[in-house]
């Protein structure tokens, strides 16, 4: 019986790390297709974006606008996830981006809470 409760709890630990760090699916694929409108969905009301260097902390509304125009200057062609890590409340992601020609590294760190998951913080550097 001890067996079966320990069992029982590692599975449903790995059910919930498995769920949060699904949230990345949708994510990537918005990126994927250069979705301004659909990723924002998914910003904090107040977020870190980081373009290149250009840090700033902004609205989620300011946070579409730069991310709008990123793809329309880098007009992405794919993007993959290379890596996934963290744990609640918090998790990040790391994944490829070519987009206009370039190759970037985008990292994403989405935060877990009552209200649903958010993109609390957003970097694209350059390769």
């Amino acid at each position: 019986m001890k067996k079966l409760v320990t069992y029982l709890i590692l599975a449903t630990i790995f059910i919930t790390t498995a769920k949060a760090q699904d949230v990345f699916a949708p994510i990537s694929k918005y990126i994927q297709n250069g979705d301004s409108e659909r990723l924002s969905a998914w910003f904090a009301p107040n977020l870190e974006i980081d373009i290149m260097g250009n840090s700033s902390v902004c609205s989620k509304q300011q946070a579409k606008q730069i991310i709008r125009d990123f793809f329309n200057e880098f007009s992405p062609k794919s993007f993959d996830i290379v890596h996934k890590s963290g744990k609640a409340p918090m998790n990040y992601a790391i994944g490829n981006l070519s987009a206009g020609g370039s190759k970037f590294r985008v990292t994403l760190f989405v935060k877990t809470q009552k209200e649903g998951n958010f993109i609390q913080q957003m970097r694209i550097e350059r390769e």
